[in-house]
Formats: structure tokens, C-alpha cells, sequence
């Protein structure tokens, strides 16, 4: 998938002698009944994340190649044209159940249900929910209920659903896995959008039944634009946000038709192939990176310099978390990260060249960092024991802090024209996503995804959200492990970059020219443009009329 230089001698022994204690290792814990922790060095995992994303065996649907920067990746093009082949890829599924109702159940629920409707299919999708929930309403509230059998109790749902799509939050699952493993139907197909849960196994040994098929479709945006792109490109041939696919267990041989079928119905424009680990390792690592809690520290750490160099809060807020949901994203969005460099001339090319050259290693350090601890089980583990202390020590919202308590006012006040595109700001906001991408590539993920997870999902589905309710809505509203995983690491970003990256500016050190050329020639720009040409048909409007219910900012 990807080739990489050979490195000099001194590392080549380095990393075989590092692959050789793996397998030592390997061998020891089996001979004494123990499995072998799920970690692997970087090579092996750059040999693995090869092997198994070359190609998609399906018999409904047709695979193209996609060229990536040097590399070919296979997709599945969706569309509501290939709804007719919904009935041939559900084959066998008689009812789906959606469990949860949380960021992407309602999104996924619905978009489910009104694309099986629109192939003729007479197959119920039913959400299941705890006795005593609070979201039993808000089903209701869309058109599930218990007269028609579409809405019940979770663990009847999951007993007589051939697909359970498991969509509660991840702490949930790793609390509850046993008994919905055990409740399930043998030959049933389990769901997951997020390989969190298999995450959770590896770092406590364990995996899932053998008579069942476990997969995963992973929408590559929050719930809400799920289900708003769906609804705002029914005229379009459809719209939607790219989603991941992995199959990790295939007993029944349907596995992947089966996700595919998920994943088209849901309006995904294009579905790229990965596995269940790369997938929770991407996610957990982008939503702590450039998606979430990278955005959030540099708002932060740029803001006060602003401020110091004389500019009022609101030029500050504009000049930062605006600039980046605006001008900034927007770009990327539509021509892709080299067009909003050529933005630039003269002084304002020199500004952005000198963020980027003192953000990306500093923002780099945090990433590699991120990427170990999840890639090792850490944040996983951290993610579960953090769920145990919510009842003495609940998470607060960093809505109500001044930077963005600021950005309120600016917002009500908005001139969108007016939004300037700030080239220093651009410089470390593009220097962060470029660091995010060098960390995935190094670790052996493919195009599409380093792709999807770095870029497409910030411009084309949290910034748009970020820019209509603002950062600091979209880092108090997301999932828990998201939400966790920001607050987090969002300090280390801002201290980072302040600490290493800004002080080494102030200190005069100029433009790192081999830094700029190497970001000027990266493979990944041919590869953003490629998939920024498959990107959904319509522009998510935050504002519209729609089914999925929200909260306000």
C-alpha cells in the first residue's frame, strides 16, 4: 500500500532486534496460558495495515480504484441509485436493531429506515433502549414505536435482530459487552461505528464469539451531519459523509456485503476498506488530534498571543477560531490544503511559512504521543476508568471560560465577508494537520483513511458545526470518549505550541526551508484532491430543517 525508504543500517538492526523480542515474547506468554498484549512495533503494523486493505470482495456491488498519491486504494461509490441492491446485500437479514440513542443512533436509525423503504424492503429497523431511558421519547418523537414494533426494550431488540447495531457509548460497551455477546443469535451479524470495543478486548485478551460476524461501518462526521447531508441530498442522487468499512469476523461468508449495504444505505458517497484496529486507532487519535482537541488548544494558545500583540478579544477570536471554521476550512474543503497555501503571497506567505515551520514539530511530539497511547490500549483504559469517577467528578463545559464566552458575542455578530483569513493562524492550524497525517502514514494507515480521518471529517463535518455553534459547543456536545480525549490533550496542544513553537518565533528564528519544501512536495496533497472530488454533493447546512433532533448552542 505504501513504500517507505529503506532506513540506514543502525535502525534496520534496531528493528529487527525489536521484531525478534516480539515474537520471543510471543512465544513465552503462550507457553505459560497467557495472550500476548496487542501492541506491535510500527513496521509490523505498517506490514500488516498492507496486507489485509488491498482489495473488497463483494459480489453486489462493483469496487473501483482509486489512485492516492503514488498508491491504488479500492472504494465502493454509493448512491441512491444502488439502493436496488440493498435486498441483495441484506439477504438473510429479517430485522436490524439500532441499540442506543446517542450522537449517530438517530442519524443511523433513521437514514436506514427511509433507504430500505426506498428499495421496497419490508424490513423493520428497531431501536432498543434501557428500561427507564430518557431518549425513549425522543424515538418516539421520529416515528419509532412500540405499537409497530420498531422500538423496545435493548436486550429483546438485540435477542431477535439478525443485524444489532451497536451504537451505545464506547464505556457502555466495555461494561456490557458480555451480556449483549451473549444474548445475540448464532449467525447474527454484530455493528459497531467504532472499533473502540474491540480496543477494550485486545487490552484484556479477550475477542468476540466465533458464530457470529462482527463489522463495522464508521461514518467519518458527527451524527447530526449524518443525517442532514442525507436528508439535503435526496435530489442529488444523495449525499452523505464517507464512512470506513472492516470486516473482523465472517463466519456466515456475508459479512462485507453486509456492511457495504450499511454504509450505502446511510448515503456514504464513498466507502474505503480498513481494519477494526486501524479504525479505532485513527478515530480515538484524530478526535484528540486536528478533529477536536488540537483546534480547541490552538484557539487557546493564538488568542491570548493576539491579545498581547494588541489585538481586542473579538479581532482575536476572529483572527483564530473564525478564521478557521471560515476561510480556512472552507478552503480545504473544496480545493484542498495546497490551494489555501497559494492563497498567500508576499508577507502574508512568509507569515504562514513561519507558524508552520515552528508549529508542526512541536504539534508532531503531541500526535506521536496520542497515537502511542491509544495505539498501546492507554487511552482506552483511561477512557473507561475516567467513566468510573463521573459520579464524584463529572466533566464541566469549557463553553463558559472568556475565549469563548468572547466567541458567543462574535458569533451573534457575524459578518461572514468579514472573516479574515489569517496566514499565521493557517500556517499552525495546517502545520497540526500535517503532523496528524505524518503520524498516521508512519504507522501504516492507507490514504483514504489518513485522509478522512485528518481532513475530510474537520472541513467537510465538525468544522461546519463549529462554525455554526461554535468550538467550544462542539467540544462539550460530542461523544464522551471525544469529549474526554479533548479536554485532555487540548492543554498539552496549547502548551506546546506556545511553549516551543511560538517562543522559538518570538526568539527570531526564521522559515525552516526544508520543512516548507517537504510540506510543498507531501504525496498527501494529490491525495486530498483526489477524495476532495468524491466529497458529498451538497454543503452541510447546520440550519436547515431536519428530522434529527439537536441541541442548541
Amino acid at each position: 500500500r505504501m513504500t517507505s525508504p529503506l532506513p540506514p543500517p543502525q535502525h534496520r538492526f534496531t528493528m529487527a532486534f525489536t521484531f525478534r523480542m516480539a515474537i520471543l515474547a510471543t512465544i513465552a506468554a503462550a507457553a505459560v496460558g497467557f495472550r500476548a498484549p496487542a501492541m506491535r512495533t510500527r513496521n509490523t503494523l505498517r506490514m500488516a495495515a498492507t496486507a489485509e486493505k488491498e482489495t473488497i470482495d463483494t459480489e453486489v456491488f462493483t469496487p473501483q480504484d482509486l489512485k492516492l498519491s503514488g498508491t491504488t486504494e479500492q472504494i465502493v461509490k454509493g448512491g441512491r441509485d444502488l439502493y436496488e441492491l440493498l435486498p441483495k446485500a441484506f439477504e438473510g437479514i429479517e430485522k436490524i436493531g439500532v441499540i442506543g440513542w446517542g450522537s449517530q443512533a438517530p442519524a443511523q436509525a433513521q437514514n436506514l429506515r427511509d433507504s430500505l423503504a426506498e428499495a421496497g424492503m419490508d424490513v423493520p429497523v428497531k431501536i432498543g433502549l434501557r428500561e427507564g431511558s430518557s431518549s425513549w421519547e425522543s424515538a418516539r418523537s421520529v416515528g419509532f414505536s412500540e405499537e409497530d414494533g420498531t422500538l423496545g426494550e435493548m436486550m429483546e431488540t438485540i435477542k431477535e435482530s439478525d443485524l444489532v447495531m451497536l451504537l451505545i457509548a464506547d464505556a457502555a460497551q466495555a461494561k456490557n459487552y458480555k451480556p449483549i455477546l451473549d444474548a445475540m443469535k448464532p449467525g447474527a451479524t454484530l455493528g459497531l461505528s467504532h472499533g473502540f470495543l474491540l480496543g477494550y478486548l485486545d487490552s484484556i485478551g479477550e475477542d468476540f464469539r466465533d458464530d457470529i460476524n462482527v463489522i463495522a461501518v464508521c461514518p467519518k462526521g458527527m451524527g447530526p451531519s449524518v443525517r442532514r447531508l442525507y436528508e439535503q441530498g435526496k435530489t442529488v442522487n444523495g449525499a452523505g459523509i464517507n464512512a470506513s468499512f472492516a470486516v473482523h469476523k465472517n463466519p456466515t461468508g456475508r459479512a462485507t456485503e453486509i456492511a457495504l449495504g450499511w454504509a450505502v444505505a446511510l448515503g456514504s458517497p464513498f466507502v474505503f476498506k480498513t481494519t477494526m484496529r486501524d479504525e479505532y486507532k485513527s478515530d480515538i487519535y484524530g478526535e484528540r488530534g486536528i478533529l477536536l482537541g488540537a483546534v480547541h488548544g490552538i484557539v487557546e494558545a493564538l488568542f491570548r498571543r493576539y491579545v498581547r500583540e494588541g489585538m481586542t478579544d473579538e479581532e482575536a477570536f476572529l483572527n483564530t477560531a473564525e478564521s478557521i471554521t471560515g476561510q480556512i476550512t472552507k478552503t480545504i474543503s473544496v480545493d484542498g490544503i495546497l490551494k489555501l497555501y497559494n492563497r498567500f503571497e508576499g508577507d502574508a506567505k512568509a507569515e504562514f511559512q513561519k507558524a508552520y515551520s515552528h508549529a508542526y514539530k512541536p504539534a508532531k511530539d503531541v500526535l506521536q504521543e496520542i497515537y502511542d497511547e491509544v495505539a498501546s490500549g492507554n487511552e482506552i483504559r483511561s477512557v473507561i476508568m475516567h467513566g468510573d469517577r463521573f459520579a464524584e467528578f463529572p466533566m464541566g463545559n469549557i463553553g463558559d471560560t472568556h475565549t469563548w464566552k468572547v466567541g458567543q458575542k462574535v458569533r451573534a455578530a457575524r459578518d461572514d465577508d468579514k472573516i479574515p483569513l489569517n496566514p499565521f493562524t493557517a500556517g499552525v492550524y495546517v502545520a497540526t494537520m500535517m503532523a496528524q497525517i505524518d503520524v498516521l502514514l508512519r504507522a501504516g494507515h492507507s490514504y483514504s483513511e489518513v485522509v478522512n480521518e485528518s481532513v475530510i471529517e474537520a472541513v467537510d463535518s465538525l468544522c461546519p458545526y463549529m462554525h455554526a455553534k461554535g468550538v467550544a459547543f462542539m467540544v462539550d456536545n460530542c461523544s464522551t470518549t471525544a469529549r474526554l480525549g479533548a479536554r485532555k490533550w487540548a492543554p498539552r496542544f496549547d502548551y506546546m505550541i506556545e511553549q516551543q513553537g511560538l517562543v522559538a518565533i518570538d526568539a527570531g528564528e526564521g522559515i525552516n526551508k526544508e520543512l516548507i519544501d517537504a510540506f510543498e512536495n507531501h504525496k498527501v496533497h494529490v491525495a486530498v484532491e483526489a477524495c476532495c472530488e468524491l466529497r458529498p454533493a451538497v454543503d452541510i447546512s447546520v440550519t436547515a430543517e431536519s428530522s434529527m433532533i439537536e441541541k442548541d448552542a
